[in-house]
């Protein structure tokens, strides 16, 4: 469990390790030296060409809909789902789950997606908050895995990201305890 200048591992009772982060803002601050502004200046570059892009595209809302899927898909994967995105797509046209052997897992990629767009929908009656990051996770769980663990409330146990079946000792990141914060 090497510090880092990102935060540190703590080991927690239960005989696990929690990531906790630094305090913000950086100490030392962050330098811009050259290699800094080169790789700023290349993101500025790449996001500016990603903006005149979607100034050709004939309908900029279809890209959208198609990444939020693609990052529903790799954020899922994070926690184990085994699903793709042609099977994501498969199943929102009523052609079930494509390829997948498992259909839940796309269930909840496709529960990612009704979250996300239900959370953008109520940001249009609802400031950034607590009740509206409750109401977004009541969606998220609806009808999907863990959907009998309080969906729209925060929990009340340690979390962690790893493949299914693991424990908070086997995990691959455990974030900071709620005592920490």
């Amino acid at each position: 469990m090497t510090p880092h200048r990102a935060g540190h591992y703590v080991r927690q009772t239960g005989d696990y390790a929690a990531f906790i982060p630094e305090p913000l803002p950086p100490r030392p601050p962050l330098r811009t030296d050259a290699d800094l502004t080169r790789l700023l200046s290349a993101a500025d570059l790449a996001l500016g060409r990603l903006d005149g892009a979607t100034m050709m595209l004939p309908n900029a809302d279809l890209f959208v809909a198609m990444y939020v899927r693609r990052e529903a898909v790799l954020s899922s994967q994070i926690e184990g789902t085994q699903a793709s995105l042609t099977d994501v797509l498969q199943f929102e046209a009523g052609g079930g789950g494509g390829e997948t052997e498992r259909p839940l897992d796309v269930a909840e990629v496709v529960n990612y997606v009704r979250a996300m767009n239900y959370g953008l929908r109520r940001l249009a009656d609802l400031p950034l908050s607590l009740r509206l990051i409750r109401e977004i996770h009541g969606e998220l769980m609806r009808r999907v895995r863990g959907e009998e663990s309080a969906p729209g409330e925060f929990r009340r146990s340690q979390n962690w990201i790893g493949p299914r079946g693991c424990t908070l000792r086997t995990a691959r990141f455990v974030p900071p305890p709620h005592t920490s914060w």
